[in-house]
């Protein structure tokens, strides 16, 4: 189960959108997909931690953080809570940081970098909000699939068995 999106394209290409970026994976687990739940937030990473401090339920935290790369919304310690709550992965359009620490971990982690500069907590971001990356609206509940090809996006759930069959749930 590796390679999960070009299967899912081949099958489903119109119930699919793609995230057109080239991600970096920092995870343990290149390969991941759930139901989405969205945060935006720059350079802050309050709603980051409460999010993922709560059961995750093989869920994907999606993170709208403006793309900017100079403070990390995730690290070692919340990416533990998140593991340690179930949560499948954390797609954060933004930094990372702690990355040897992050590859270690049982989580899907995709970023567009590291830096290593801690944010401060201000409580500033929204929860379950629309995202529009790359000219694509994500919503809370839609699905997430990614694996080392990038992001796809859909509001149809796929089951994908451990030998890689896509079934529409």
């Amino acid at each position: 189960m590796l390679d999960i999106l070009p299967d899912l394209f081949d099958q489903h290409a119109q119930q699919l959108q793609w995230l057109p970026i080239q991600w970096c994976d920092f995870g343990g687990v290149p390969t991941f997909y759930g139901e989405v739940q969205t945060v935006r937030c720059f350079e802050d990473n309050s709603r980051v931690k409460e999010v993922l401090a709560m059961p995750g339920r093989g869920r994907v935290l999606l993170v709208d953080g403006g793309g900017s790369l100079n403070r990390a919304l995730l690290g070692d310690l919340i990416a533990q809570s998140a593991q340690d709550c179930g949560w499948a992965g954390v797609v954060i359009l933004g930094a990372v940081r702690d990355v040897h620490a992050l590859k270690g971990m049982s989580l899907g982690i995709k970023a567009l970098g590291a830096c290593p500069i801690k944010t401060q907590r201000k409580g500033i971001g929204e929860l379950d909000c629309v995202l529009h990356i790359e000219g694509v609206a994500v919503n809370s509940g839609d699905y997430v699939y990614a694996d080392r090809h990038g992001i796809a996006i859909s509001s149809t759930a796929f089951h994908i068995d451990s030998e890689g069959a896509i079934k529409e749930w």
